[in-house]
């Protein structure tokens, strides 16, 4: 019996030398199997919260920003799932402003990441990247797929209290029509609450003279301007000692102000004052 067993415990062993990346496979296979079914059904998975502009994913370059039929679509997907069906975004808020320079959006979101710690130095990857602010990111969810760049991240949910504030704009040498397009009472929305109002204008008349080719000034040539202060009130965020418009939008006296309303485009008006 024991030499049978000898016998028996050579044959396997030399089956193994000979045989031996069969072994490696198989328990390179198991062992990717207990790891998948370790992450899948017993450890407790890790959740981040972040902020999200929408783009091609590369903070530093410059597309096309969306239009309205997109901001229209985002508003209704919730959430991104894995192949098991569990949720790996969850698409808490979305907020949009209007691009002075034409018919589209700056689009922002708030999102909650199901994601794995990278060792002990507070890195986590999402989807097989690392991720942090300023990386970019792409979202799949069924009817809907957008990139963007990751401008927050924290491991609580995403907290903002939005401050309110009145403004003085202004602008000089406008035209007439300019000043009868403003209409009190105007507002704009970023889908979540109001952030503009238009609560009173004032024009007074102002004039430019031009000349002919030859030097001469000629009462034909007078054009009428107006002098335009519009007072609105704005909801915006404090950033330290910054208060901040429409997520990037510096708010203080001298500074230009640029924003599209649904009668009207403030363009090259200044901020004169804030109360």
């Amino acid at each position: 019996m024991q030499k049978m067993k000898v016998k028996s415990f050579t044959r396997w062993w030399k089956w193994t030398l000979r045989n031996y990346f069969i072994l490696i496979f198989i328990g390179c296979i198991g062992f990717v199997g207990i790891v998948s079914v370790y992450k899948l059904f017993i450890s407790k998975p890790t959740y981040v919260y972040v902020r999200v502009k929408m783009g091609q994913g590369l903070w530093w370059a410059s597309t096309q920003k969306p239009s309205m039929w997109f901001v229209q679509a985002i508003q209704h997907v919730k959430e991104e799932k894995d192949l098991t069906g569990k949720p790996v975004v969850v698409l808490q808020k979305v907020v949009y402003y209007p691009w002075y320079g034409g018919s589209q959006y700056d689009i922002y979101v708030n999102a909650k990441l199901r994601v794995s710690k990278v060792g002990k130095a507070g890195k986590y990857n999402f989807k097989r990247s690392t991720i942090g602010v300023g990386t970019p990111i792409d979202f799949e969810f069924d009817t809907v797929q957008f990139s963007g760049t990751i401008i927050q991240l924290s491991d609580k949910p995403i907290s903002e209290v939005y401050v309110e504030k009145t403004i003085t704009l202004t602008k000089k040498g406008a035209f007439p029509w300019e000043y009868e397009a403003i209409q009190k009472g105007a507002t704009v929305s970023n889908g979540e609450t109001n952030i503009f109002t238009v609560l009173d204008k004032q024009a007074t008349d102002t004039y430019s003279i031009s000349g002919d080719q030859f030097g001469n000034y000629l009462s034909t040539n007078n054009e009428s301007k107006k002098y335009i202060t519009v007072k609105v009130k704005i909801k915006g965020k404090m950033e330290g000692d910054q208060f901040v418009f429409a997520e990037e939008q510096l708010i203080s006296p001298g500074r230009g102000f640029s924003l599209s309303t649904s009668s009207f485009v403030f363009n090259d008006f200044m901020i004169a004052g804030i109360e």
